[in-house]
């Protein structure tokens, strides 16, 4: 990736992250924290990771995925509106486990601390 796509990504995922906050009104996209961007290199696309913490199984992942993609075309325009950018990437919105899996690793952790 480049440093262009990098500084891109980065200024996408905080314009993201406050339409998301201030502006979605879609009950099923809350509590949601974007891990990272990734632009490609003609800014056609942007793959945006997400992970939420009150995601506990798969079917609230499914609802809270389902709720971001109904909301990608709105982010999109909002997106185009502050930032000044020739193309506006379209966005698709992908689940990153990491913080839950690394949340059931600290928990396992303490837990053998505790039995040590």
């Amino acid at each position: 990736m480049s440093r262009r796509s990098e500084r891109i990504g980065e200024q996408l995922k905080a314009e993201i992250a406050r339409v998301l906050l201030e502006e979605v009104t879609d009950p099923r996209v809350r509590m949601v924290t974007l891990t990272r961007v990734d632009c490609a290199p003609d800014l056609s696309s942007a793959l945006v990771f997400w992970s939420s913490l009150a995601a506990d199984d798969d079917s609230e992942v499914d609802a809270i995925e389902a709720g971001l993609e109904s909301a990608a075309a709105f982010v999109r325009r909002r997106i185009a509106q502050v930032l000044p950018l020739r193309r506006t990437p379209r966005l698709l919105f992908r689940h990153d486990a990491s913080l839950v899996e690394g949340s059931k690793m600290l928990s396992l952790l303490r837990e053998i601390a505790r039995d040590e």
